[in-house]
């Protein structure tokens, strides 16, 4: 397939240039890939070479290694296909900020991944404007289902559409997670609270980070959904939950600075001035809890494993589902990402997708749960005896996770080609509220209107 790159000169120059002004123009499809006829088969002694890029292989311990282990076995029930896997280019703390900016670089280059990780925020721009293929379109739309399906167990409803746009499905939801509430059950009893109920509003969180500050000099509590390096799939949780929305439903307006997301950030800014929550950034506070340096936090399974490692023979890690706002229900987002396939040659295109098949199979989601924490989104599984149902009834923390699933939401993604700035101007204020002091509402309704200027305008 050719890609139509307009200003390819001027493109070339920087990636972060492209992340600045936009995208890479639209897309053209030769034949290959805009017929209706699936991508044949490959042939059994096909030799094919894809390339596989995702966040989690910048990511040390559990991450690469479960990633490495994975790509092993796809490697041995498909001796034909050669993947190279790799992390995106960049060198944030973060890989996953990279993701964008790395497939802009490779495919103005001529050389996107064959299959990318990315994240559900990047859905829009990866569509539309970094070229990701209609799977329906590639391998058929009954391919596509029977993979939903599964051998075994289908994916959970609300995980099946999530990298759909307008009815057609361009990405396959791979791994995320919830805003799962760990916590510290050793240091509740140190300070006198009861593990065995822990807060269930955010009132109840305040009185209980309080006490846990005052009674053992650590950190009450730490929310990883209030700095522009987590993004802001939590955020939209909690402002979802407080009963507003960060954009309106019809795309069209930004909604951040509504009532409720201000009174979210006011919340969080309350929990800080008092000494509750201590000035961390989003490493350092997931770090000080694996310490043991934090009371509670809430936080995506993705570093359950490292919870996990740093409580062992140290202290009791617990985990609930999320606080409420008074009057309120819960909506969950979901953190994490799609796999997408920027392939363009018919026998790389059938490769990718026997990859993006394995990848979301019964098989590597019981890897993948126990190695990392995310949840398997075939929920069938932690009923299997062959599956994870040992390893879950040994390991409660991925309860509130499944528990959350149903009534979860999607993490909406910001439209146009100016969504980072947006998403990370939303994102600065709320900073700025939270840990420097900055009035909430008139931050945010400057914040707001900085960003509507950069909405599309069509």
């Amino acid at each position: 397939m050719k890609k139509t790159l307009p200003g390819l000169g001027v493109l070339v120059t920087s990636a972060l240039v492209l992340t600045a002004c936009g995208g890479l123009g639209t897309t053209t499809t030769d034949s290959a890939a805009s017929s209706t006829d699936p991508v044949p088969e490959l042939a059994p002694d096909q030799k094919v070479s894809i390339v596989f890029e995702s966040y989690n292989y910048g990511m040390a311990g559990a991450w690469t290694d479960t990633f490495n282990a994975l790509i092993d076995e796809f490697t041995e029930q498909n001796p034909n296909i050669h993947v190279t896997a790799q992390k995106p280019q960049g060198n944030s703390p973060n890989p996953a900020t990279d993701t964008i900016s790395s497939i802009q670089s490779q495919t103005v280059a001529g050389t996107p991944p064959d299959v990318a990780q990315l994240g559900f925020s990047d859905l829009d721009f990866t569509i539309h404007q970094l070229g990701a293929h209609s799977l329906g379109d590639l391998v058929g739309k009954d391919s596509v289902q029977k993979n939903f399906d599964g051998a075994k167990y289908p994916y959970a409803p609300t995980a099946r559409t999530l990298g759909d746009w307008e009815g057609s499905t361009y990405g396959v939801p791979f791994v995320f997670s919830t805003p799962v509430f760990y916590y510290n059950a050793t240091l509740f009893e140190q300070a006198g609270l009861d593990p065995a109920a822990p807060p269930k509003t955010w009132d109840e969180v305040a009185a209980a980070a309080s006490t846990i500050t005052t009674k053992t000099g650590k950190g009450g509590v730490y929310l990883d959904c209030l700095t522009k390096t987590a993004k802001d799939w939590c955020f939209q949780s909690l402002v979802r939950s407080n009963g507003g929305r960060v954009i309106a439903e019809d795309r069209s307006s930004l909604t951040f600075a509504d009532d409720p997301a201000v009174q979210v950030a006011d919340m969080a800014q309350n929990l800080v001035q008092s000494g509750s929550t201590p000035k961390l950034s989003q490493q350092q506070g997931y770090e000080a809890f694996a310490r043991g340096d934090v009371g509670m936090i809430l936080e995506t399974s993705a570093i359950q494993g490292t919870f996990v490692k740093g409580a062992k023979d140290k202290w009791d890690l617990r985990a609930t589902t999320m606080p409420t706002f008074a009057g309120t229900t819960p909506v969950p987002t979901n953190s994490g990402a799609s796999l997408f396939t920027f392939a363009s040659d018919p026998a790389k295109q059938r490769a990718s997708w026997e990859l993006i098949k394995f990848l979301t199979s019964e098989e590597a989601y019981t890897k993948i749960a126990q190695g990392i924490g995310y949840l398997p989104l075939r929920t069938g599984l932690v009923d299997d005896p062959a599956g994870l149902k040992e390893w879950s009834q040994k390991n409660p923390l991925l309860a509130p996770n499944i528990a959350q699933l149903g009534s979860m939401e999607p993490w909406i993604s910001m439209p146009g080609n100016n969504y980072l700035q947006i998403r990370d101007g939303m994102m600065d204020a709320v900073e700025a509220v939270v840990y420097q002091d900055a009035d909430p509402k008139s931050t945010l309704e400057a914040a707001q209107k900085q960003a509507a200027a950069l909405l599309p305008s069509e």
